[in-house]
This record gives structure tokens, sequence and C-alpha cells, in this order.
């Protein structure tokens, strides 16, 4: 590394640094568990994974699993880039230094999507046409109310209709990593 990369990196990550004490700060200040939001994003982190423990169909849960966990980590991406760029803000937050909402990328979102796709196993249901209803209850309603109630801010031209895109992409992209992995299984592991 060439000393000038080292001292551009070095700026970085002590700017860096200053900003996680700021949202540190930020979040004593705004966003602990005095706060009404705090114990609603706590909820809305807690209950989903309440409901999925008792509702997965508990024969095929590493499969809807698996596609939940495509849903959460392509959701966590989507969410990181929208914070770093400042196009998503969250005013409030449970965990001060993560660079996501919690609650919505790791356990509201992804929870909901896996209860669609697991009805649309058991009911040979079309998983995209019901990815989408879901989608856009997400983008049109669930995300304007968070808006209103200011959980959420969206900033630098950001809207309910390029979320609705994102989350388009991110169901697409779900079901195509699930279907490829379940083909390699049935190609590799149940032919073994």
């Amino acid at each position: 590394m060439t000393e000038a990369q080292n001292e551009q990196l070095d700026k970085i990550l002590q700017e860096q640094e200053k900003v996680v004490k700021m949202w540190t700060e930020y979040w004593k200040d705004y966003s602990t568990w005095e706060t009404w939001q705090f114990w609603a994003i706590l909820l809305m982190l807690i209950i989903p994974l309440i409901v999925i423990y008792f509702a997965i169909d508990k024969r095929k849960i590493f499969q809807i699993g698996f596609y939940g966990f495509n849903i959460h980590t392509w959701f966590a991406y989507s969410d990181a880039i929208a914070m770093r760029t400042a196009h998503v803000t969250y005013p409030f937050q449970v965990i001060p230094i993560m660079p996501v909402n919690v609650a919505l990328d790791v356990s509201l979102v992804p929870v909901c999507f896996m209860l669609v796709y697991q009805w649309c196993l058991n009911h040979n249901r079309n998983v995209f046409l019901y990815g989408v209803i879901l989608s856009a209850i997400f983008s049109f309603v669930i995300k304007p109310l968070l808006v209103s109630v200011n959980l959420m801010q969206l900033e630098k031209g950001m809207n309910y209709f390029y979320l609705f895109l994102n989350y388009l992409l991110i169901l697409s992209l779900a079901i195509i990593v699930t279907k490829v992995f379940i083909y390699l299984r049935g190609k590799y592991i149940d032919k073994s």
C-alpha cells in the first residue's frame, strides 16, 4: 500500500470512528429504552421471531429458512447502501452502531416473506406473485406508516416506488438463489 493510500485510509477510519461516536451519542439522547420508538422497534424485532418459531413448517424448515436468510441478506445489503448514501434514515434504533434497521432487516421483513413463501409452497401458489403483493404492502402501506410516525425517513429523491422496485429485485434474487440451491441439492445430494 502506498503512503498516500494509507493516509487516506487512516483518515476515512478516523472519520468513521467519529461517526460511530456521533450515532452512539445521538442514540443516548433520543433513541434509548426511554422512548416509545425504541419499544416499537424492539417489538418489530421480537414478535416476528416468536411467530416464525411457532408457525414455520418444520418439514420444510431448511428451505424456508434458506429463503428467509436470502431475503435478510439482500435487504441488509440494500439497506446499508441506502443508509450510507443517506437515501434512507432511521432516526430511532435498537442498536446504535448497526448500519441498518435491525428490526426490519433481521426480523419483520424476512419473517413476513418466509410466511408467504411457506404458504405458497404448502398451497402450490406462485411465490413471485404473492411476493409482489407483499412487496407492494411493505412499499405502499408499511413504509409510509413508518415514515408518518418518523421511524423512517426518505431523502435525496427516494420514494415508495423505488422502494417497491428494490423489494422486487430482492424478491427475485431470493427466489432465484433458493431455486438454484434446491436444484443443486437434487443434483448432488438426493442422487448420492
